[in-house]
This record gives C-alpha cells, structure tokens and sequence, in this order.
C-alpha cells in the first residue's frame, strides 16, 4: 500500500488554510503524523479518509485518485475520529455488528464470527453484552478501534486515540496497532502525544500551521536535537528563573533543588550537563528553533 499527496490545500471560506500546498507520500506500516493542535491534522484525516474535499490538489492511493474513485478508496478505509460516539442503546457486540454491516459484511454467520474474533483481538470479548455507551473510555476506544478493523482494511487512520487514556490503556492501544502494522496495511496515527509516535512509527511528518515541517523517521528528527538538551542542576531561585529562559520538558525535585531537563543551544552559566535527546527533545526543539524561523519565512 502506499499514499500520495500532491499540492494539496484546503482552503476554507474565510480565506484560512488548513492545509497549504503539502505534498507527503505515507508508505506501509505504521506512519505517525505530529503536530500541535490546529496544525491541520484532523482536515488532513478528513480529507484522506473522503469525509472532505480539497480545495486543489492530488491524492492517490495505489495509483488510485482519490477524487475519481472514491468509493473504491473508500472500501479499504478504517477510521477512528477524535470524537467517537455510540448508539446509546446498543450493546458492545450489537454496535460493533451494525459496524461490520455499514462495511460491507453482508454474510450474517460471517459477520458474527468476525464480530466474536474481533472483540476477543481487542480484549473486549467479556463486556460483549454490556451497553457500547456504559464502557470505560479505554475500552471505548477499544471498541472504537475494533469497528474501524472490522472489515480487514487496508488503510487504517486514527485521529488522537490515546487522548484522555490512562497510560496502561494507552500502552496496550500502542501495542495493538503495532501488532496490526505487521500486516499489509497503512496506519495513520495522528497525535499531538509524541511518545505515541517515538514507540511505534518508523515514519513520521510534522506538520506546522497546515504546512509540512518534516518528513523521516522518528530517529532522523531526534538526531537534529542532538547537543541541545541538557540536564541542569537548580536551586529554587534558579529554577524560577530557568522556566522564563527556557523551554523546560521535565523536573524532578531533590535536596535542596531540582533536576530541570531543558532544550537550548546552551544554558549560561547553569550547572548541568548535555544529555541525549529523544524524541520528544526533538519535538520541542524543532518547535522551538526551526519551526518559529520557518513559519515568519
């Protein structure tokens, strides 16, 4: 499977752009997309998974365009939106059967063998017979991707599924799209929660105000870091005036001060020491440096 994006734009009537003259191609396996809120990554699912048009541009799945043959495109999809909601009055296994039903499954013993199968794959095989609406928010989530599964797509876009997820959910949800990304399939993770993307994705885009900011893999995008992180060692007094200098990732109290990790060129005068970068560094030092010069370019 592979995707194609050509000069696309989504331009709204306002004169905004959502998405300006991005041009990306997302090959098999798992593909994280990054990007701060309002980046334009929602209108980009949206437009992939044909729920919006563009306003110009080109995309092509397999040679396939997308505005000619959308219902084609459309069979191999599964799609997980931000905001997924239940039939209030359904059961887990009843919702996820109408799931099966609006993609296709016509054969019932077929369908209710999947539906079985599927639930078991996500861990939801228990609460079969309890209301879809009463599940916890993991297991709604669970079940929200086990209906975006349901028919074996080959396209499989989720947008922020692991917002609002405690992290043993959020850990078991990332290890089920792993398992899945093994197949012949595309996913799209969309997040603005990197480590979601640092323990997944060998390719990743990060996209800026509706514009492609990078493109590579995740251990590309730390390399740029490198040399700019560090580990400083603050008393209280420092540590206040460290959070008005610098953009500060993390802190953890200790005698007498704090242990403050920081993402700068360098740290005058502080008592610390440069640490290796990973990729949420990278994120925010390319948010920090490139992308503040990019965006007034």
């Amino acid at each position: 499977m592979h995707i194609k994006i050509e000069n696309l734009n989504k331009v709204y009537p306002n004169g905004n752009y959502a998405i300006k003259n991005l041009n990306l191609e997302i090959p098999n396996g798992m593909f994280g997309l990054l990007g701060p809120n309002g980046a334009g990554k929602s209108t980009l699912m949206r437009i992939l998974v044909t729920l919006m048009k563009p306003s110009s541009g080109k995309v092509t799945v397999n040679d396939l365009d997308l505005a000619k043959n959308r219902r084609e495109i459309r069979s191999m999809l599964g799609y997980l939106p931000q905001d997924f909601s239940f039939f209030s009055k359904l059961k887990t296994y009843e919702f996820l059967d109408y799931a099966a039903r609006l993609a296709g499954m016509t054969n019932g013993a077929a369908r209710r063998s999947a539906v079985d199968q599927m639930l078991e794959e996500v861990g939801l095989f228990e609460a079969r017979d309890r209301n879809a609406n009463k599940l916890s928010g993991g297991m709604k989530r669970r079940l929200g991707i086990a209906q975006a599964l349901i028919n074996d797509p080959k396209i499989i876009i989720v947008d922020e599924p692991t917002t609002g997820l405690d992290p043993e959910e959020r850990i078991r949800f990332r290890n089920l799209l792993s398992t899945i990304s093994q197949r012949d399939v595309i996913i799209i993770l969309s997040t603005h929660i990197v480590g979601d993307i640092s323990s997944t994705c060998y390719n990743m885009a990060l996209l800026n105000q509706g514009k492609l900011a990078f493109s590579g893999s995740p251990e590309q995008l730390t390399k740029e870091a490198e040399g700019s992180v560090w580990l400083i060692k603050a008393t209280e007094t420092e540590y206040l005036e460290i959070n008005e200098k610098f953009p500060v990732i993390s802190t953890i109290p200790t005698d007498g001060g704090w242990e403050v990790q920081v993402v700068a060129n360098e740290i005058n005068g502080y008592l610390g020491k440069r640490i290796e970068p990973n990729l949420e560094h990278a994120y925010v030092h390319f948010m920090e440096n490139k992308l503040n010069q990019w965006s007034k370019s």
